[in-house]
Formats: structure tokens, C-alpha cells, sequence
């Protein structure tokens, strides 16, 4: 037998989502003797965000090898939810890079 979805429930669950999301957001710590000029460590930012991805692609992993294993506190739509951020987190992490790859590259075909 098919369970029904509950649309209140999977609203509920999508608004929880939405605010855990957006409280994810964070502003970079500032490193010692760093001074906050507006400026922004474009190092810094990328090595966080490469660093993000890679803890949620291995969170991701770790929750799939424990649902293989039969773990009851595992939820196979948890596993889905975690694969699927962890995905778009590194198709966005790949995109980046590329356009980085393509600004480098027109600058140095510019003449001086």
C-alpha cells in the first residue's frame, strides 16, 4: 500500500528547510590581524566554500553507507535529501571554476 503525501506535512518540512537553509548563511570570520576594510580574501572565500562542499559530500556518504547497513535511525528520504545537496553544492563548486577558468584565460589572451 502507497502512503498519501500530506501536503501540510510536506509544507511544514519545506519551511523548515528553507530557514535552516538561510541560517546557514554565515559571514566569514575574520582571520588575527586581518583588518575589515570591505575588502574580502577571495583565497579565503573559495578554500570555505570548497571546504563546504566537501563536508557535505561526506556527510552524504556517510549517512548512504549507513543506510546500507541498516541503520533504523537512518531515513532513505534524509539519504536522498543530503545526495541531492551535495550534488547541486558540487555542480555550483565545478561552475565557479570553470568561469574562473574562462575569466584567467581572457585575461591573458589581453594585450598588454
Amino acid at each position: 500500500m502507497i502512503n498519501a503525501i500530506d501536503p501540510n506535512q510536506l509544507l511544514t518540512q519545506m519551511r523548515a528547510l528553507q530557514a535552516q537553509a538561510s541560517d546557514a548563511v554565515k559571514p566569514l570570520p575574520m582571520q588575527e590581524g586581518q583588518q575589515n576594510n570591505g575588502r574580502v580574501d577571495f583565497a579565503q572565500v573559495m578554500q570555505n566554500a570548497v571546504g563546504q562542499v566537501n563536508q557535505l559530500q561526506q556527510s552524504s556518504g556517510e549517512l548512504k553507507t549507513a543506510f546500507e547497513m541498516g541503520d533504523p535511525n537512518v531515513n532513505l528520504v534524509d539519504v536522498m535529501i543530503a545526495s541531492q545537496k551535495a550534488s547541486v553544492a558540487f555542480e555550483a563548486t565545478v561552475q565557479v571554476r570553470n568561469k574562473m577558468v574562462e575569466a584567467y584565460q581572457e585575461v591573458m589572451r589581453m594585450s598588454i
